[in-house]
Parts: structure tokens; sequence; C-alpha cells
């Protein structure tokens, strides 16, 4: 039998008020000990509920608002194309915003290239040993990552 409404409303309320006191810092236990759970895991269950619940309903905000984004850029699109296909630069610079805006909203627009300089914009200075790791990592197709020895990228161990 589903739980009624004044126990889901109770449910919600324990677990807003089980989510406050884990961002506050409290521990599984605290949170259990303080708000009548049966053990630290079902406290640590009660919060992640909770969170994905919330992560899902955000989700479905986002998409909501992508979706009504999109359909103003079709309105605006639409009153504007006429004007564009008649050689008006105004509506052709117009469109072609409207275009990036969409792509920007949906996600479909170009990666944006980025490129890693050292001091001063110059070339990172690399020794032929990090050379040759990086070289290593690259052909493994491993990820590279920061070597706890190492304290500073430009630095070449002199």
């Amino acid at each position: 039998m589903p739980a009624s409404k004044a126990q889901r409303a109770q449910t919600a309320d324990r677990r807003a008020k089980a989510v406050a006191l884990k961002i506050a810092g409290l521990g599984w236990q605290a949170i259990a000990d303080q708000l009548d759970y049966s053990d630290r895991g079902a406290a640590c269950k009660d919060v992640t509920r909770a969170l994905e619940a919330s992560l899902a309903e955000e989700s479905e905000q986002v998409a909501l608002l992508r979706h009504v984004t999109v359909q103003r850029y079709d309105r605006l699109q639409a009153a504007w194309w006429p004007k564009a296909l008649q050689g008006d630069v105004k509506a052709a610079e117009i469109i072609l915003k409207i275009l990036a805006g969409r792509a920007k909203v949906e996600g479909t627009d170009a990666p944006i290239r980025a490129e890693l300089s050292g001091p001063g914009g110059g070339p990172i200075a690399l020794t032929t040993a990090e050379m040759d790791e990086f070289e290593t990592l690259l052909t493994a197709g491993d990820v590279p990552t920061a070597s706890p020895d190492r304290q500073d990228a430009g630095d070449d161990g002199d």
C-alpha cells in the first residue's frame, strides 16, 4: 500500500532536515541520532535519495528551459528570416546571432580550442626524460597526471 500524503510529507521533511545536517558537517551517526533513523546507513540512504531526486528534478527543469529557449530562438528566426533572404544586412546579422545562440543552448557549437603555454606566454620547457615519458603515455593512451615529486611544471630539476 502506498504511503499517505501525510507520510510522504513527513518523509520529505525528515530528508530535508537530514540534508541540511549533512551540509552543516554532521556525520551519519549524528544525523541518525538526531532524526531517529534506525542506523547511520539509513540516514545515508535517505540523504542520497533526496539528493538524487533533487538532481533529477533540476535536470528536468534545465531540459525544459532549454526547450523553451530554443522555441524562442525559432520564433525570432522566423520573424527575421524573410528580411534576411531579401538582403537586409541587419536581419542577416540577427539571424547569425540567433543561430549561434541556439547552437550554444543546444550544445552543438564547435568546441573551443585551448593552447597551453609556459611562463610569459612562451613554450613549456620539458626535459628529455619528461618528453619521453609524455610520448610513452600518449602512445599507451593513458592520461598524464602530475607526479607528486614535481612542484612546478616549469621546473626542470636544476
